[in-house]
């Protein structure tokens, strides 16, 4: 099916796609908030630029867009069907960033943690968060240690 939108129209919607502050980190950033966990937002001095950074927990926090980031087998994440070569070589790159970035925090001693968009709908927002407190919790535990 082609473009139903002229190239310009197509350019004004993607540029307006933020990279920051988006609903499904919102919803993680409330809620830790709300249950007495604090953090940093985007810090630089971090490798990755996390969106989340919980210093006292060591821990880094991405909230990954599931078109964005290429989420396997989830119904949010189809490839284009116009400019596909395009699509698929930028969200490889997208994915590819991350695991570096990934890989990089954990040689630092730093734990990750991904949370996809489609984790974070109203079903499953406090499964996920219950799993991202636990998981807080015993990192917290072993660097006390």
């Amino acid at each position: 099916m082609p473009d139903v939108l002229t190239p310009q129209q197509r350019h004004r919607c993607m540029s307006h796609i933020r990279s920051k502050a988006t609903k499904p980190e919102m919803l993680v950033r409330k809620w830790l908030w709300a249950h007495g966990y604090r953090y940093r937002l985007n810090v630089k001095s971090v490798p990755g630029k996390p969106d989340i950074v919980m210093r006292k927990y060591r821990t880094a926090i991405f909230v990954n867009g599931c078109f964005w980031h290429g989420h396997e087998g989830c119904k949010q994440f189809v490839l284009p069907k116009t400019n596909t070569a395009f699509w698929q070589t930028k969200i490889e790159r997208n994915r590819e960033r991350d695991r570096q970035n990934a890989a990089l925090l954990r040689s630092n001693g730093w734990q990750v943690i991904t949370l996809w968009a489609c984790s974070l709908t109203k079903d499953q927002l406090e499964t996920t968060t219950q799993h991202v407190a636990v998981t807080l919790n015993q990192n917290l535990l072993r660097i006390v240690k």
